[in-house]
């Protein structure tokens, strides 16, 4: 019986690059804020819980251990087609003790095989790899919990296509995946020309200094990508509604720098759907697309963040983690400018006065929008505005749990 070649290519070139130290991971998610952000992110409409039971399907190297070591009181199963990976989690799992962490060697299209349903199951970089992604994403669908959330990603391909002219010249010339082949590809890519859109992918650098992370991109035997369009049909066909983008500032034609020129009003009357659409195409280099999708049989479609009535000053809003103030380069007036360090695209930043800088500083993560407009005289009348901008712009996640 012929072997899946991913099997074989993830067994000889592990990735994510395999890490022996997880204790900065673990020190930075002691704080519980940052376990209500991501979990608000997942469900606004629900209090936070910390005993989830989780799956990571393609767990890498670590992906799975660093959840389960950041995540305590959740019961984690990861697992991997690659028996490589796995020794990698496996050790990450002895030195660290982690008795919440399952590992096995199996494939995400026969996750059934588990016998248990998840509250989350995170699958990144992973579907796109698949023989079938829709017989995958079934399958994951098939385990995931009535009211459970999955956070996936899946390549997009506009931001790839240099990887992708790359990976077409290394199969026409026949390159394969051994230690000098590679090192020979390494050694050729520093000729590069140097507007060759696969340096755009590395910020114009023609350092390849990881050799896996290197074949991975360019000699992975079988990768596809998804336009916005596309991976609406994608998860729609089969059972599953895209809930939000994981980090949705980027598709919103009210952020950045699109919210200044003629076309923004006019792509804030389309439809939603078609919104995404076009910002991906008017950003033109999004690599991959991160997302939340909940089933579409949920019982409740969960609540929607909107601030068109008053429900929203009941809002808890809980700061991102990622999200840092920087104080220097600032344009006239400006007390601050409030950054999300997760976003690829240098547009996507939110100039505050001192009033608002004020409003930001107070979010603390148990107040309400309301408690923190009270605390903070004459603060009222930008609380709607700039609450929902802060959140469009990835700074907050709200806890919408006691909204109605």
């Amino acid at each position: 019986m012929n072997t899946d070649p991913i099997r074989d290519f993830y067994t000889s070139h592990p990735f994510p690059p395999p890490v022996a130290n997880l204790d900065r991971a673990r020190e930075m998610w002691r704080d519980e804020n940052i376990h209500r952000a991501e979990h608000h992110l997942l469900w606004p409409e629900t209090e936070y819980r910390a005993d989830l039971d989780v799956l990571v399907a393609g767990c890498g190297t670590w992906q799975a251990a660093k959840y389960a070591i950041c995540h305590p009181a959740a019961r984690v199963v990861g697992i991997d087609v690659s028996s490589t990976s796995l020794e990698h989690t496996e050790r990450l799992k002895q030195n660290y003790d982690l008795t919440n962490l399952e590992a096995r060697q199996l494939a995400v299209e026969n996750v059934a095989e588990l016998n248990q349903n998840f509250d989350l199951i995170i699958c990144t970089g992973v579907l796109h790899h698949l023989i079938d992604p829709d017989a995958g994403l079934r399958a994951l669908r098939s385990v995931l919990k009535p009211d459970g959330a999955m956070n996936l990603m899946v390549y997009a391909p506009y931001g790839r296509d240099g990887v992708y002219m790359m990976q077409e010249y290394c199969r026409r010339l026949g390159v394969g995946t051994s230690q000098e082949e590679i090192r020979d590809l390494i050694t050729v890519l520093k000729y590069l020309p140097e507007h060759h859109p696969l340096l755009a992918t590395q910020g114009g650098s023609r350092e390849f200094p990881n050799a896996d992370a290197l074949a991975d991109a360019v000699l992975n035997p079988r990768d596809r990508s998804y336009t916005v369009s596309q991976l609406f049909d994608f998860v729609e066909s089969n059972g599953l509604k895209l809930s939000r983008w994981y980090w949705q500032a980027a598709y919103l034609p009210q952020c950045g720098a699109m919210s200044g020129t003629p076309h923004a009003s006019k792509l804030s009357a389309l439809p939603e759907r078609d919104q995404y659409i076009e910002m991906e195409l008017w950003r033109g280099r999004m690599a991959n697309h991160s997302f939340v999708a909940h089933r579409d049989d949920r019982k409740t479609n969960g609540v929607k963040i909107s601030f068109d009535d008053e429900r929203y000053l009941h809002y808890v809003p809980i700061r991102q983690p990622w999200t840092v103030c920087a104080m220097e380069g600032l344009p006239p007036g400006a007390a601050g400018a409030l950054l999300n360090q997760t976003h690829t695209f240098d547009d996507l930043y939110v100039i505050v006065n001192e009033p608002e800088k004020q409003l930001f500083e107070a979010i603390d993560g148990r107040r309400s929008v309301s408690e923190i407009v009270e605390s903070l005289p004459g603060s009222a009348p930008l609380a709607r505005k700039y609450f929902e901008k802060l959140w469009w712009y990835d700074q907050v996640v709200f806890d919408a749990s006691k909204a109605e």
